[in-house]
């Protein structure tokens, strides 16, 4: 009796002894590989103005209402976005598998059997009938994870979660900077597709004028063919940016996961409202919230949980079968007083020579220095691609107001060369060539303008977007 109840209170004290031990190393998060602060210079003037991003979400930084419209169908319906969100519920449930190993796992059994036993086999030399049924509730070779190798496994599908979780938000921040993107590229196209079109109704104005010349006698045929050359050349920017604008539909429509409306969108990026100025702030320490930021840090994590692991492995192993139940050679005696049987079988394994669990140990200190650089290589990369977004916030507003004066000044050359043609003062070449120009610099102008709001997405994107979504706790 004193045996038995030294076994009901043995394995409470083994479970009180296991929360007491790890061979997990140590985690500190390493420094950053990177300047604490931001580049300054001459190309960064006036970057640091602009809305805090902390502030808010993707709504306050797209204010257009119909680019609202088109990030919102797309996080709704992309199927990228999606599948990122299907990869977080799995992970969530490897890591409920994972987690369940730290538990006993409870089994319940019934069996029953009849036999006869003829006279040559039966011991007695007669014919044996034996009936035996049974009812059992027990565990089935539980391990008792006394040196942390269970707990290290849940620990690693625990960061693995979390850094699949981040991988979603970064898709999601992604989603919404592609989108903005195409809806700008689509805006600016349409708008060079307008330019385009008003340049072919100027040439085919000036042809006109140069053909009446021409059969008057006052224009040469080299003039008219040269005039005839800018027509064809604007009927082909025609349909070609027709094919951009084209294309970039699709592109939007791929990326909303659905046709667009076309009642909200923008004809030009002159009616686009421009996304929101963010400004960093003064410390590169933001980069530590970007989602792959902190999607590498989890993996490290995990890689710290995988040594302890491979540590725990190289130590003995315990497990326990225990059941207990009754027993009777009748079926209506199974619960009768007596019946009842119980089964004890702690079992120990020992690893006394296994090469492979040398080389496991090797490969887990590996992966952790691997996903060390990863992780480094992330904040590099995220530095890297904010400063870039910062030098061309500095200098874009100039190139903008260069641009501009250049656009300005070649239409007023263009206009006095038209003009001096007219009187017949100067050759065509000087309006054919008055007229490239004013074209390349109206197309530059767009393309400038493109490039300065597509740079306030990119900045948003480098950032990390918005932070007011944050990780949940799992339970």
């Amino acid at each position: 009796m004193r045996n038995r109840f030294g076994f009901y209170f043995l394995i409470p004290a083994v479970m009180g002894l296991l929360l007491g031990c790890s061979l997990k190393p140590q985690y500190a998060r390493p420094g950053a590989p990177v300047p604490p602060e931001w580049p300054q210079g001459k190309a960064y003037a006036d970057s640091q103005k602009g809305k805090d991003i902390r502030a808010g979400g993707w709504q306050d930084v797209f204010r257009d209402e119909g680019l609202r419209a088109v990030i919102s169908a797309a996080l709704e319906n992309n199927r990228d976005l999606k599948l990122a969100a299907l990869n977080v519920e799995r992970a969530r449930a490897l890591y409920g598998i994972q987690r369940g190993e730290l538990f006993p796992s409870l089994s319940s059994t019934g069996s029953g059997s009849s036999e006869r036993i003829p006279a040559d086999l039966s011991s007695t030399g007669q014919v044996r009938e034996a009936e035996q049924y049974r009812v059992n509730l027990g565990v089935t070779a539980w391990e008792i994870d006394f040196f942390g190798r269970i707990r290290s496994l849940e620990e690693r599908s625990l960061e693995e979660f979390f850094a699949t979780e981040q991988a979603h938000r970064s898709a999601q921040v992604l989603l919404i900077a592609a989108v903005a993107n195409a809806y700008l590229t689509m805006a600016a196209d349409r708008e060079s597709l307008g330019l385009a079109e008003k340049t072919l109704a100027a040439q085919k104005e000036s042809y006109d004028l140069v053909k009446r010349r021409y059969e008057l006698g006052l224009a040469s045929e080299l003039d008219l063919n040269r005039a005839q050359t800018q027509v064809d050349a604007a009927r082909g920017d025609i349909w070609r940016f027709t094919q951009f604008v084209a294309q970039d539909e699709n592109a939007l429509a791929l990326l909303m996961g659905g046709p667009l409306r076309g009642d909200k969108d923008a004809h030009d990026l002159a009616s686009v409202v421009a996304p929101e100025v963010l400004s960093p702030g003064t410390s590169s320490e933001i980069l530590l919230n970007r989602p792959d930021v902190i999607a590498a840090e989890h993996r490290l994590k995990a890689a710290y949980a995988n040594i302890g692991a491979a540590r725990a492995s190289l130590f003995p192993r315990i497990s326990l079968t225990t059941s207990v139940g009754t027993a009777s050679a009748e079926l209506s005696g199974l619960f009768h007083s007596g019946s009842g049987t119980w089964l004890f079988a702690p079992q120990i394994s020992v690893p006394i020579f296994d090469s492979r669990l040398w080389a496991a140990y090797d490969v887990t200190k590996v992966e952790r220095e691997i996903s060390l650089a990863q992780y480094e290589k992330a904040i590099q990369t995220a530095f890297r691609e904010v400063a870039d977004s910062l030098a061309l916030k500095g200098t874009i507003d100039r190139q903008l107001s260069a641009q501009q004066s250049l656009a300005d000044a070649v239409e007023r050359t263009y206009r006095l060369s038209k003009l001096r043609y007219d009187k017949g003062l100067d050759s065509y070449l000087a309006v054919l060539d008055a007229q490239r120009s004013l074209y390349a610099a109206q197309q530059g102008l767009v393309s400038l303008r493109l490039a300065g709001l597509a740079n306030r997405v990119k900045l948003y994107a480098a950032l990390g977007g918005g932070w007011q979504e944050k990780t949940a706790p799992v339970n």
